[in-house]
């Protein structure tokens, strides 16, 4: 009876209209834990598509539409892989519904844009210690300040710096503790007494003018920033510094997950053990090895503490 009951439901399903499909399929990744942004974008990315095609595309229509962003549109490259992303996820969730009888985009995917992934070569901007204390020091609003020196000191990423709130900095203890996230194994950063100073004033400027929202780093308006914020207050001291190039290469510019790469790196070329830069990171170690050896918290922030550059910022 069930089965049966389920065939019927997605046989229905095959003459729903696009914006209820769309609605349902929103409604699965949040089913799914796909992340708010992640939704958004999804949301954004297939009505763009679906205000140009068919519900049931073909080949050829995916022809059209990459044509259309890439060449006509002029779309960049990592913007191109979203929208595709987002129409494979769609497309799985008409066929598990019954609404298509098969998924054509990962084919697709397979062979018109495996040629993006093999360009990469570039590496990203990799800063100095001193360039990376010029930038922190050139900051003039101390929020900008300490969202940089977080940054750097941490290594996290940008979502996870915007979803922070002041209750989950525990700074006389100098750690932080993040909200979950997909990509991330752990949940726990630390940072240094540096790092720590500088949260300190911020917190007191927060205090001094009573600012009551519960995001850690806000934006100019009072809110709680945004990734445009984050990327802008980034992207311009880098472009006053010199070290940041909006139309230059990969590896002339200097973006919010920049910060990743000069904490990975520069953790490695002070001697930290790869296993602690992982840890340190939130990356997933399969490795039996891995599996088996335990890091404790203790261990964690030892190494932390003995290898994160120490870079004298001035506040």
């Amino acid at each position: 009876m069930y089965e049966n009951n389920l065939l019927l439901e997605r046989g229905a399903a095959r003459d729903l209209p696009e914006t209820i499909l769309l609605s349902d399929f929103l409604l699965d990744c949040q089913v799914r834990n796909f992340s708010p942004r992640t939704v958004q974008s999804y949301k954004s990315n297939l009505k763009y598509f679906l205000s140009r095609h068919p519900i049931r595309i073909s080949p050829e229509d995916l022809k059209v539409f990459l044509v259309h962003i890439r060449d006509e549109k002029g779309f960049a490259q990592s913007t191109v892989e979203n929208y595709f992303a987002a129409l494979s996820s769609f497309n799985d969730f008409l066929e598990w519904e019954g609404v298509i009888e098969r998924n054509v985009v990962p084919q697709f995917r397979k062979r018109y844009l495996r040629q993006y992934k093999d360009q990469r070569n570039e590496e990203r901007q990799l800063i100095n210690l001193e360039q990376m204390r010029d930038l922190i020091d050139s900051a003039e609003w101390i929020c900008h300040k300490a969202m940089f020196v977080f940054f750097a000191k941490t290594g996290i990423r940008r979502q996870e710096l915007i979803d922070l709130d002041v209750q989950d900095l525990h700074v006389s203890k100098r750690y932080a503790v993040l909200k979950p996230h997909a990509k991330r194994s752990n949940r726990i950063v630390f940072f240094d007494d540096e790092c720590a100073q500088v949260l300190e004033t911020w917190l007191k400027w927060r205090y001094n003018r009573k600012i009551r929202i519960s995001a850690l780093f806000i934006g100019v308006q009072g809110s709680r920033i945004s990734r445009d914020a984050v990327y802008e207050a980034v992207t311009e001291h880098g472009l006053q510094l010199g070290f940041h190039n909006p139309e230059g290469l990969l590896n002339e510019k200097f973006t919010p997950h920049c910060f990743r790469h000069w904490f990975t790196t520069w953790l490695r070329r002070a001697g930290c053990p790869r296993a602690i830069i992982q840890e340190l990171r939130g990356d997933t170690r399969k490795e039996a090895i891995d599996i088996y050896d335990h890091i404790t918290q203790d261990e964690l922030k030892e190494d932390y503490l003995k290898y994160i550059p120490k870079l004298g910022i001035k506040l």
